[in-house]
């Protein structure tokens, strides 16, 4: 974790813990993804913040003896810092396009939720038909709602899957949670016949056969890892290195750099989409020599697997 993610926690959490007087530790913890460990350093360094002087009432006061002894924050003497710090216009972009992708698998009460909040950050941020969109293969909204049910009511389900053979099959699995990664939506679960955890891509169930009997205690799902594009800060720098042929993409997509060889140009450029530069690879097919990172071209090279698979099976 690096002191740039530290500064911007710390400037979240002064008006969270005034908001809440005596917030507990391990709740405070989850509600910024840290440990109480990571949260009592935060605290020991908010202790020597405060106006300019450094003098006992310009500093911002935390009871340390009282988060040692009963596990509560009491924070005074900040009430310069009141009101949350406000997005800067990428920052809230960025929450605009990441809460379009969630919405396109959330359900019910949630996506109503979703709905409202995304709508008062377009009107704060400006966004309009201008903005990114983005298009997550997540299946029918059918399936994503009934599976959405499913996990609400803690039930077992029987799923139409089709694998990336083409084999198809019908597991009987314990829904636990929908994520997206790189443009795909997934459902992970525990599939009673293997007794192990399993993710299936949602474009690829066919049907979702409620059973109406419990699920009962099944775990937490293995941490599914973050996509190539989420480990970026921004949007993440991508280099291809294609055939002559495939030069005209320099005169329709912003390049950052493109380097000529005898017989291969390679450029770089932004990518903020995982779905686009998955078309965009597609589109080139055979001219496409190489991607960095490898991990970039992951869902082409998946997608154009299944294309071969449908193809080899008529």
């Amino acid at each position: 974790m690096t002191s740039a993610d530290q500064v911007n926690r710390l400037l979240a959490l002064v008006p969270y813990l005034q908001s809440h007087p005596d917030a507990e530790m391990g709740a405070t913890a989850a509600v910024f993804g840290v440990t109480a460990e990571q949260l009592l350093d935060d605290l020991n360094v908010l202790w020597y913040c405060g106006l300019p002087g450094g003098m006992p009432g310009d500093l911002i006061e935390i009871d340390m003896e009282t988060v040692a002894e009963s596990g509560r924050i009491r924070l005074t003497n900040a009430e310069y810092l009141s009101r949350p710090v406000r997005f800067t216009p990428d920052e809230a972009m960025s929450l605009v396009v990441a809460l379009r992708a969630v919405r396109e698998l959330a359900g019910g009460h949630l996506a109503e939720g979703i709905e409202t909040a995304l709508a008062k950050l377009e009107r704060a941020a400006g966004a309009g038909s201008s903005t990114p969109q983005v298009a997550v293969a997540g299946g029918s909204e059918e399936i994503r709602e009934q599976l959405a049910a499913s996990i609400e009511a803690g039930e077992l389900v029987e799923l139409d899957y089709i694998g990336a053979g083409l084999a198809p099959s019908t597991p009987r699995v314990a829904p636990v949670k929908l994520i997206t990664r790189d443009g795909y939506g997934y459902l992970q679960a525990w599939a009673l016949d293997r007794s192990a955890w399993r993710t299936y891509r949602l474009d690829r169930i066919g049907a979702v056969r409620r059973t109406g009997t419990a699920a009962g205690e099944v775990g937490t799902p293995p941490q599914f890892g973050p996509g190539w594009l989420e480990q970026r800060p921004d949007a993440a720098e991508v280099t291809l290195r294609l055939a002559p042929a495939a030069s005209w993409i320099t005169e329709y997509y912003p390049i950052r750099e493109v380097r000529t060889e005898e017989a291969a140009i390679e450029v770089d450029l932004l990518v903020a989409d995982p779905a686009w530069l998955r078309s965009l690879l597609l589109r080139l097919g055979s001219d496409v020599l190489d991607v960095r990172p490898p991990e970039a071209a992951a869902a082409a090279r998946e997608a154009a697997a299944d294309a071969l698979a449908v193809y080899a099976a008529e």
